[in-house]
């Protein structure tokens, strides 16, 4: 029979193994990435607009819906407003 020690001693070390096996994945999941941008960019496509593609398309459609509507309202604001007067 084990005790108490031994017992929460195999559950922490099964999940610090389990933190591990998920890190690995992770950097070879990165590297995968790494390696499909620069396919990308060997291709010709410029890499900082697919960044901007993938996080737009994570987003929702309203949500993107929305903020194109604010930011066209904000540049029209700014481009219509009158100049502010030199400091003398």
């Amino acid at each position: 029979m084990s005790g108490p020690g031994e017992i929460a001693g195999d559950q922490l070390r099964s999940i610090v193994e389990r933190i591990e096996r998920v890190e690995a994945e992770i950097k070879a999941l990165t590297e995968d990435r790494k390696e499909i941008y620069a396919e990308a960019k060997g291709n010709g496509f410029d890499v900082k607009i697919l960044r901007e593609v993938i996080r737009l398309r994570k987003q929702d459609q309203k949500q993107r819906d929305e903020k194109e509507s604010l930011l066209d309202t904000y540049l029209h604001a700014i481009e219509t407003a009158a100049p502010l007067a030199e400091a003398a």
